[in-house]
């Protein structure tokens, strides 16, 4: 009787039709249970080991798994494996590594018989993959339109209380949602500690992992190397609760507006926290930024976040799966709520430190720990009720139009502007200045500059040259725009431009 691991035959003996059939029927055997046991039952056949490696997803099967580096590697590079055996399989590489002792022609018989079981259970599943799909679009739907405690019973229970959001858009979006599909192989398993629901939402590829609070990265590596493989571009948000589905959402959204051929994939943290907001002093900081968003509502608050990070309406809209002009009648509203003009720059970045303003209690109580140490050491007595009763007096006051006085006459924020800003040529400085006042519009600055929008845009290359900064990003002009204000000596006017004369440095 044959033991495990062997073939019916001796390390050097004969190989014939019957050894054949029977390796067949084990092969056979095994593809009715699953992939896994296919692979383990061909490393078990040729006495050694046998890896499925897909480009995306690395080793999709390996026995043993201590042979998955050697089979990716094998799978990229088999000139340098020239002992394996590499077949293609259902759109990844199947890779055996026979015993030295194995027939060439027994393990010729594994790997062809192998691949084939592969691609049947991969047209299999192709034809299951429509339907499945339609089901993860339809789970999709039900989380952005609130109905998480449905989701969550559909996938077995409570255990899943978080979700973390990726936006995927390109040309390629259809092929990239099939490999990524492919890579990840979707479960909807009961009681599983995390499951991705991968669906194309409006020509775009949406996927959402719903987990306990946490992730592995896993999710977020296969999206990048699809990202990089399909030429997409991605914005990333989470993880948030379940019940803020949509405005995972439409963060992600905003945060794929600040994606580019270099850094394709975004998160939504990496652009909404601006870096200017952390060198404030938090108690002045913190309290008018209360003050002048105390006529919003959380809402209201979440769509002008949205609109600034995205830098435009109709992007905002598209984010937030709204229309424009819906969009449009929101933003007008909330400037009446705020009396603030909200197409002027600096009101703009304003409020997008406003928005993401520290909560006032937590600036108070690192207020609160620095009053108690002066009261301790006699300096600061009766101080700090003064200046609460001030903060009162002073919070119907608060308005977009002037931050806190002396909030950025600290050697702090000074430092931090003179770093991002200083060294720009005056024509550039200029131009830059002007083009931000105009909301990142190329043609009314050129106009107001009397350049030609050819030359605009070179200088405003040569900006984002020497700043080392993505001008693309509306969070990034925000910070610029006041660090130019911060740092001017003169009027930074278009008058002030400096002329060579010709015809694209017309004197107006």
């Amino acid at each position: 009787m044959m033991g495990t691991g062997t073939t019916g035959h001796g390390p050097n003996g004969p190989w014939d039709a019957r050894d054949g059939r029977d390796t067949t029927g084990r092969l056979l055997r095994a593809a009715t249970g699953s992939g896994a046991r296919l692979i383990a039952e061909a490393a078990t056949l040729v006495q050694g080991w046998a890896v499925l490696a897909d480009p995306i997803a690395g080793a999709v099967y390996s026995a043993p798994a201590a042979a998955a580096a050697d089979g990716v590697h094998a799978a990229a590079a088999p000139h340098d494996h020239p002992y394996s055996v590499q077949l293609p399989a259902a759109g990844a590489v199947l890779v055996l590594a026979p015993a030295p002792a194995t027939p060439a022609e027994h393990t010729g018989h594994v790997a062809a018989t192998t691949a084939a079981l592969l691609e049947v259970r991969g047209q299999r599943a192709a034809e299951l993959r429509g339907e499945q799909m339609r089901l993860h679009t339809t789970l999709l739907r039900l989380l952005l339109a609130g109905h998480a405690d449905a989701v969550v019973d559909a996938l077995g229970g409570g255990a899943h209380t978080h979700v973390t959001v990726y936006r995927l858009t390109g040309e390629d979006t259809p092929a990239a949602h099939q490999v990524l599909w492919r890579a990840v192989r979707p479960t909807l398993t009961p009681h599983a500690d995390a499951c991705t629901l991968l669906g194309r939402l409006d020509g775009e590829l949406v996927v959402a992992e719903v987990h306990r609070g946490s992730d592995d990265g896993r999710i977020l590596r296969l999206v990048s190397r699809v990202c990089e493989r399909h030429g997409l571009l991605a914005g990333m948000a989470g993880p948030l609760p379940l019940a803020e589905m949509s405005t995972a959402y439409c963060d992600a959204a905003a945060a794929r507006h600040s994606a580019t051929p270099a850094h394709r994939i975004v998160p939504a943290d990496a652009i909404g926290a601006p870096r200017l907001a952390p060198l404030l002093p938090a108690a002045p900081y913190a309290r008018w930024a209360a003050a002048v968003l105390r006529p919003l509502d959380p809402a209201q608050q979440h769509l002008l976040l949205v609109w600034l990070r995205t830098g435009s309406k109709p992007s905002a809209a598209e984010a937030l799966g709204l229309s424009a002009g819906t969009v449009r009648a929101r933003i007008r509203e909330a400037a009446r709520l705020l009396d603030a003009d909200l197409e002027d720059a600096t009101v703009r970045a304003h409020l997008l430190l406003a928005l993401r303003a520290p909560a006032p209690a937590d600036s108070d109580a690192a207020a609160d720990s620095d009053s108690a140490a002066d009261a301790a050491s006699g300096s600061g007595s009766g101080s700090g009720s003064g200046s609460d009763e001030a903060a009162l007096r002073n919070a119907g006051e608060a308005r977009l139009e002037a931050l806190p006085g002396g909030i950025l006459d600290t050697g702090a924020v000074r430092a931090w502007a003179g770093g991002l800003v200083d060294g720009l040529e005056p024509r550039l400085r200029i131009a830059l200045t002007c083009w931000l006042r105009h909301h990142a519009r190329t043609a009314p600055a050129a106009t107001e500059l009397h350049v030609h929008r050819t030359t605009l845009t070179t200088w405003l290359h040569q900006c984002a040259d020497h700043l080392a900064q993505n001008l693309a990003d509306a969070t990034v002009r925000a910070e610029i725009h006041l660090a130019l204000r911060i740092t001017r000596c003169g009027r930074d006017a278009p008058a002030d431009l400096p002329r060579r004369g010709g015809r694209t440095y017309r004197r107006a």
